[in-house]
C-alpha cells in the first residue's frame, strides 16, 4: 500500500527527506537551501510550504511539495506544486496521478481554489486536467510552461 505523508508529521524522516528532494531536484551548490527550506517548513505555523513523500513499506518512492511560489516571474500565482517525482521503477503505476490528487486535496483543505505548476513537459499534466495558461521565466531567463488546476468545491 502506498501512503503519502507530510514531513511535518514524520520528522524522524527529515534527513532522508532532505536527501531525497535534493538528490532529485537539487545540484551540488544548493543542498543547504533544500535542507533549510524543508526544516523551516516543519517549524512554521503557516499553511505553506509543505513537503510530502510517497512511501511503500517505509521506502520513499516519490515526492512533491506545495510552495507559495515556484516560478520567480509569476509571483502573482499561488500556491504551486513542485518537486513531483516518482522513482523510475515505480513509473506507469499511477503514482504521479496519486500525488497530484493528494496535492489538490491538500490545497483545497488549506483554502485555495486553484493550484499551479511550471514545467517543460507537454502532454503529461493535460491528462490529469491541468490547463496550460501561459508562460513564465526562471531566474536564468529560461521560459517554462505554466499550468493551473481548478479545484472544485
Amino acid at each position: 500500500m502506498i501512503r503519502v505523508i507530510d514531513i511535518r508529521e514524520r520528522t524522524e524522516l527529515m534527513s532522508e527527506a532532505v536527501d531525497y528532494f535534493w538528490k532529485n531536484w537539487g545540484e551540488d551548490s544548493n543542498f543547504h537551501f533544500y535542507r533549510d527550506c524543508i526544516e523551516q517548513s516543519c517549524k512554521a505555523g503557516s499553511d505553506l510550504p509543505r513537503f510530502y513523500l510517497a512511501m511503500r513499506d517505509e521506502q520513499i518512492i516519490g515526492s512533491y511539495a506545495l510552495l507559495r511560489s515556484e516560478l520567480n516571474s509569476r509571483q502573482d500565482l499561488s500556491p504551486w506544486i513542485a518537486c513531483l517525482y516518482v522513482e523510475p521503477a515505480e513509473r506507469g503505476k499511477q503514482i504521479g496521478a496519486l500525488l497530484q490528487e493528494h496535492a489538490v486535496q491538500q490545497t483545497k483543505e488549506i483554502g485555495y481554489s486553484r493550484l499551479y505548476l511550471g514545467t517543460d513537459l507537454t502532454g503529461y499534466y493535460e491528462r490529469t486536467n491541468w490547463k496550460h495558461i501561459g508562460f513564465g521565466y526562471q531566474l536564468d531567463n529560461e521560459q517554462t510552461r505554466v499550468y493551473a488546476y481548478e479545484i472544485e468545491d
